[in-house]
């Protein structure tokens, strides 16, 4: 079998819940994209990151159904896996940092795919929304917890035939609702993941949590 790393990314505030990311640390294993994208179905995870050269962090980045240029939680989990200070996906170059138990990226929001941002009247709507939502397309439902302070509660339906019904913690979203609404915010997610982001000067925009091993398949 191949060497597989479980993580999970954007962790709680107590290392609990964040969102599973399937890690290839050799993606010679899968040398093309047919094969890739046929491990990333059958691993099930929202994404699965294939690692082409660990040194200058070029990566491949699949959901159970597509390929993607850019995604947040698999760019902040590799550079939390390989102590990456760059981290390269089809998109470009991405920057990183580690700062104490936060691993950060920098990105900007147009490298992220398209997601329909829903504001809702409170946290407790949210809440109660059924998984997924009546519709179609990727959904971001939101809410404030405390304006002033920057706390969002949100829920991510990509509503898709690849089975994600929901995705835990979605870090290209928090990228667009962080560029939406152009201030620094605190995101609870899901069933209590965590991601922090904070806009730059310069258009970019900062997205960081904490990652931790689920487990280590050999």
């Amino acid at each position: 079998m191949n060497e597989l790393d479980v993580l999970r990314v954007f962790c709680g505030p107590d290392g609990h819940h964040g969102n599973a990311l399937g890690v290839v640390r050799d993606g010679r294993t899968h040398p093309d994209q047919a094969s890739r994208q046929a491990y990333a179905a059958e691993l099930g995870f929202s994404e699965t990151v294939f690692v082409d050269d660990p040194e200058r962090g070029i990566v491949d980045i699949y959901t159970p159904g597509t390929r993607l240029p850019f995604a947040g939680h698999p760019l902040v989990g590799a550079a939390w896996l390989l102590d990456l200070e760059v981290v390269n996906p089809p998109a470009g170059e991405v920057w990183a940092r580690h700062d104490g138990e936060f691993t950060w990226i920098t990105a900007r929001a147009e490298w992220a795919p398209p997601r329909r941002l829903q504001q809702y009247a409170s946290a407790a709507e949210v809440d109660a929304l059924p998984a997924p939502p009546p519709g179609e397309g990727w959904l971001y439902a939101w809410a404030w917890q405390d304006e002033a302070a920057g706390r969002v509660r949100a829920r991510a339906f990509p509503r898709r035939d690849d089975g994600i019904t929901e995705d835990e913690a979605t870090g290209a979203a928090a990228l667009l609702l962080t560029a939406e609404l152009d201030r620094a915010l605190n995101i609870t997610q899901g069933r209590g993941s965590q991601i922090l982001t904070a806009p730059g000067p310069d258009g970019t925009i900062e997205v960081g949590g904490r990652v931790r091993f689920a487990k280590q398949v050999l």
